[in-house]
């Protein structure tokens, strides 16, 4: 088939470029990891996973079948350096997707040690294997937008602006940003080495999400259960996406640090919603409610709770120009798509075809 077009002409993902090619991906049992072991392998791609036991129960990796579709499926702590040496060159990739991490504000506050060993040794450790794989093209390493000093003022944050964190997660993130830096300058900057680059992106929606503390998940197990949902934050402001959108940016981005610019996109790259998917809290736990269509009553809390951003927005300037990447779905498209997975997952259907044929629309840009 080639090059596929969707609805932004400019956002080009080359099948061809994937098909047969190796992957190494870390974090495959999570939720963005498992949408991205399914897409690569819709691709044509020979993905090889390593990642710890899926974070929740149920689980997108279970659930959607992702275990079916892999080259190699291997259960290890990316804080086991020896262990995840092993499965890196047994995998001998062509191309790295780094996912694995503690992805959460308010668990890292209860466990702060974890999430700084995990996410930023872990980073680290996958640094350093990547350098005695013979033939690795790119590494993408995925942070977040939280890794930026947060003043919380209105302008969106850009990929020169300094980094930060005030909660243990966002620090970790920060400081992973900072390692692969550090490493893309002392081992990477060769012609004959990998092409490393960073992701940063914004809240992500999907289905298949059950992770604690994560608005559309709390708001699904809610209302399924005809209950109302309780929002920490209502008036905090996030830049929010289908989980689709960040995934066809990073997809992107590998082809272009395999190609012959390679050093030019090994920098850190934004992908997030144009100014139409920036939404309250409140807002979005609202759109869930009226696609559920349950019509319970969201009530915001008083009680105290640790420290998370009000304000944050991301500039997408750099993508959009270099990548010719562009968000595909509205807000309003990225919910209705999102509740319609868990509609679907209650009432029995398969959701390995349901998630790949929500795939095959995105990428279709229908």
């Amino acid at each position: 088939m080639g090059k596929r077009k969707g609805a932004m002409e400019n956002m080009v993902i080359d099948d061809t470029f994937w098909a047969g090619r190796r992957v190494f991906l870390t974090g495959h049992t999570g939720f963005k990891g498992g949408w991205l072991a399914l897409w690569l392998q819709r691709l044509g791609a020979e993905v090889h996973g390593f990642s710890l036991v899926p974070p929740t129960t149920p689980s997108f990796f279970e659930t959607a079948q992702v275990a079916k579709t892999l080259a190699s499926d291997t259960r290890g702590d990316i804080r086991d350096y020896p262990a995840f040496e092993g499965a890196l060159k047994k995998a001998n990739p062509e191309v790295i997707f780094h996912l694995a991490a503690q992805p959460l504000v308010r668990a890292s506050y209860r466990e702060p040690l974890e999430t700084l060993a995990t996410n930023v040794m872990g980073t680290a450790h996958l640094l350093q294997a990547a350098r005695q794989v013979d033939g690795l093209r790119a590494i993408v390493v995925i942070t977040t937008d939280k890794c930026y000093e947060n003043r919380e003022w209105v302008y969106p944050y850009r990929e020169n602006d300094p980094l930060g964190g005030h909660d243990p997660y966002s620090a970790s993130k920060a400081c992973a940003e900072i390692v692969a830096a550090s490493y893309r300058a002392s081992f990477f900057g060769k012609e004959s080495a990998a092409a490393v680059a960073t992701a940063r992106a914004g809240n992500v929606i999907g289905g298949g999400d059950w992770a604690e503390d994560r608005l559309v998940p709390d708001c699904i197990r809610a209302f399924s259960r005809g209950q109302s949902v309780e929002l920490r934050y209502p008036e905090a402001v996030r830049p929010w996406q289908h989980v689709l959108e960040p995934l066809s940016g990073y997809l992107m981005l590998a082809e272009a640090l395999c190609g012959e610019s390679a050093p030019y996109y090994a920098e850190a790259w934004n992908f997030g919603p144009d100014a139409s998917g920036d939404a309250t809290v409140g807002e979005i736990a609202q759109r869930v409610a009226g696609f559920w269509g349950n019509g319970k009553v969201i009530l915001p809390t008083s009680h105290n709770q640790p420290h998370e951003a009000g304000l944050l927005r991301l500039d997408i300037t750099k993508a959009r120009s270099h990548l010719h990447w562009n968000p595909r779905w509205s807000i309003d498209r990225a919910l209705e798509e999102t509740v319609s997975w868990y509609k679907a997952w209650h009432s029995g259907k398969d959701m390995y075809a349901y998630t790949l044929a929500q795939i095959d629309t995105f990428n279709g840009g229908f």
